[in-house]
């Protein structure tokens, strides 16, 4: 009875659940591979690989944007809060609390940094006051945006694109945020302050996170929880911590050896094959 117990709570602290997901593309191209993992209610959860190797269409299959792109989940299923959402519109998946920052930023290049954000909050309900209290809320965790309100997003810098982005995620109101590549194409000292705020967001907004990333270094840092992929499958998963000491992980993400800084160049692909897939 004790382990039904811990089952059931494990459970209900997974708002989000994958099992065994396989994605098409255009009916014939197999894009994931029976991928299967657990976002824990109020954590940041990290998705990790190199390019192709499935992360965004993880993402995509979640937030239900696989449609637009000629993609499908054909096995498996996503449950959200206990709820089947894999067939869901993906209006429908954002009125239930989740919402997908996609990768590249995809500002309204037209229209100003507030009314970028204004646009998150186009389903809510709760009145003109709370959705005014919440736009100052994001100019506190983003002060830049503050100062930039008025530009045209367009006309902004690739970081406060990043920002508006997040921002504009933030004022629908979620439980949980999918963020697809927050660092692609920033700066060190960005991508840093990015994630500063990522980290503020969950620990004082209670937001889940899951985060898809090719920076294994930097999202290893922040996120709570690991999983990593390659060729459309999860090769390993973990807490951040244990894999951020995995031998494995410091070799061919971390660019370390016992010997020291290694290139990936000088890092046969079989070997990693080998190791995880055997």
């Amino acid at each position: 009875m004790l382990d039904d117990a811990k089952q059931a709570d494990a459970q209900v602290d997974n708002v989000l659940e994958v099992n065994n997901i396989e994605v098409i593309y255009n009916h014939v191209i197999l894009v994931l591979k029976g991928v299967s993992l657990n976002v824990p209610k109020g954590g940041i959860t990290a998705l990790l690989g190199g390019n192709g190797a499935g992360k965004t269409t993880t993402l995509k299959a979640i937030s239900g944007l696989l449609a637009s792109e000629r993609g499908e989940v054909t096995k498996g299923s996503i449950k959200y809060r206990g709820q089947d959402i894999q067939h869901a519109d993906p209006a429908e998946t954002v009125k239930q609390g989740v919402v997908q920052v996609m990768e590249g930023r995809h500002c309204f290049e037209h229209l100003t940094i507030e009314e970028n954000l204004m646009t998150g909050a186009y389903t809510r309900t709760d009145g003109n006051a709370a959705i005014a209290a919440d736009l100052e809320l994001v100019y506190n965790y983003f002060p830049r945006l503050k100062e930039r309100r008025k530009s045209q997003a367009g006309y902004t810098s690739g970081g406060e694109q990043q920002m508006c982005a997040v921002g504009r995620a933030l004022m629908s109101k979620p439980e949980t945020i999918l963020l697809d590549e927050p660092s692609m194409g920033l700066a060190p000292q960005l991508v840093e302050q990015i994630f500063d705020i990522v980290k503020s967001i969950n620990e004082q907004e209670g937001v889940t996170f899951l985060l898809a990333e090719q920076n294994t270094n930097v999202a290893l840092r922040f996120a709570h929880y690991g999983y990593i992929l390659e060729s459309g499958r999860v090769v390993m998963d973990g807490p951040a911590k244990d894999l951020r000491e995995n031998q494995d992980v410091k070799e061919f993400y971390l660019g370390m050896s016992d010997e020291g800084r290694k290139s990936f160049r000088d890092v046969r692909s079989y070997r990693r094959r080998k190791r995880w897939l055997s």
